[in-house]
């Protein structure tokens, strides 16, 4: 198998760099205003070398850097280039797996021979991207999607990455890497392993099993030895005709403890979702709720709507239902990556639970998709802090 990730380099704030020349070269930060509640959603290269990052409070980010261009997140245009991106992936392999708006797996075992050699279909995917949509991405080849993710990341920014193809060089050349850039590492995982020694993928390569089953426990310490040597046999999974649910998912760059942090990451992946679900006619009776902690434990939880839903302001009630009983304002957690996502899909809305207190939710539905429908044809004016 071949894969490949591309990553979008720092997506939201490009295509506002992209749309405003006079902010080029400048730090632009995308997210809630410097003196508001609310944290960044991303920012330039430019702003990262002034220490700012995704989910930073902005206030710390204005501390940082005060001359930087805040902005205040176009979800709508975000989503338009996305689309216009997703098309371009399409050219390359028809199994395209979409993990965010601006990042992608892509199973390109069977399409390479069309293009010459993996390198060369890259090459011309990050060319087309660049010349349709004035925007630069980072792409990673490698033989599963770990390695690819990896690769991306090595290649950032504007570039492409291959990595080797034999078992031994794989090892070798993540060996001196340090534990961080494997998937099950978050701050407190790492911290666990850094305390014993186990600072690089070539400490996990030769460490002692049985100790470190005691530290993880068995199946992180399984997991995370398999992926010092390269080893992932995750699918690229794509949404076919029919599908069967829409979700999305974010990972931190670190480990995250700001329970407000994760709940603006939750809004946003909410709004994703629900702009891909109107692709098509039909509505969703269930919605999921997926948090994972640095030492890859995960727990879904789900709950149903009152009727079918399709509008934004449903599916963001839900979602944040089930999170603020999940983590409430009193508890302290640790999250890695928060994941939102609906399914049970119908073809249409008949179905309604009428209730004693909702006597009439078909005129209440009717009103939230009208609402919705006005939304996706406009832009975004929501911060990160809530929509």
């Amino acid at each position: 198998m071949r894969v490949l990730h591309v990553d979008m380099d720092a997506f939201f704030a490009s295509v506002e760099q992209r749309d405003h020349p006079e902010w080029r070269g400048k730090p632009v930060i995308v997210g809630a205003g410097p003196h508001e509640r609310g944290v960044v959603s991303t920012c330039s290269y430019e702003a990262r070398k002034f220490g700012v990052h995704s989910a930073m409070p902005s206030r710390t980010a204005y501390a940082r850097c005060p001359h930087g261009v805040f902005v205040t997140p176009r979800m709508k245009v975000y989503q338009e280039v996305s689309d216009e991106v997703f098309e371009i992936l399409g050219h390359y392999s028809p199994f395209v797996e979409g993990v965010s708006v601006d990042e992608a797996f892509l199973d390109i075992t069977g399409t390479i021979h069309l293009f010459g050699s993996a390198r060369a279909l890259g090459e011309k995917l990050r060319a087309e991207v660049r010349e349709k949509c004035s925007l630069t991405c980072s792409v990673g080849l490698a033989a599963n999607r770990l390695l690819a993710k990896i690769a991306s990341e090595e290649a950032k920014p504007d570039g492409l990455f291959e990595m080797p193809s034999d078992p031994d060089e794989i090892a070798l050349w993540l060996a001196p890497r340090p534990v961080k850039i494997l998937w099950g590492v978050g701050r407190k995982t790492g911290e666990a392993l850094a305390k014993y020694g186990y600072r690089t993928c070539g400490d996990l390569q030769t460490a002692d099993m049985r100790f470190l089953e005691r530290i993880l426990g068995s199946a992180l310490a399984e997991r995370l030895v398999d992926e010092a040597f390269g080893r992932d046999d995750t699918p690229v999974t794509w949404e076919g005709e029919a599908e069967k649910s829409v979700s999305r998912e974010h990972t931190f760059l670190e480990d995250e403890t700001d329970r407000a942090a994760v709940r603006a990451a939750l809004v946003e992946l909410v709004s994703e979702v629900a702009r891909r679900f109107r692709r098509e006619t039909r509505w969703a009776r269930t919605a999921k709720l997926k948090l994972r902690d640095g030492a890859f434990n995960t727990i879904t939880r789900q709950a149903r709507f009152p009727w079918p839903a399709c509008d934004d302001i449903s599916f963001r009630r839900l979602a944040l239902e089930i999170f603020d009983r999940e983590w409430p304002e009193s508890a302290r957690r640790i999250v890695r990556l928060v994941g939102f996502g609906v399914t049970d899909i119908v073809d249409a809305p008949e179905d309604s639970e009428q209730t004693l207190f909702s006597p009439s939710p078909e005129k209440e539905r009717l009103k939230r998709e009208r609402l919705a429908a006005v939304l996706d044809r406009i832009p975004s004016v929501g911060v990160l802090s809530g929509k």
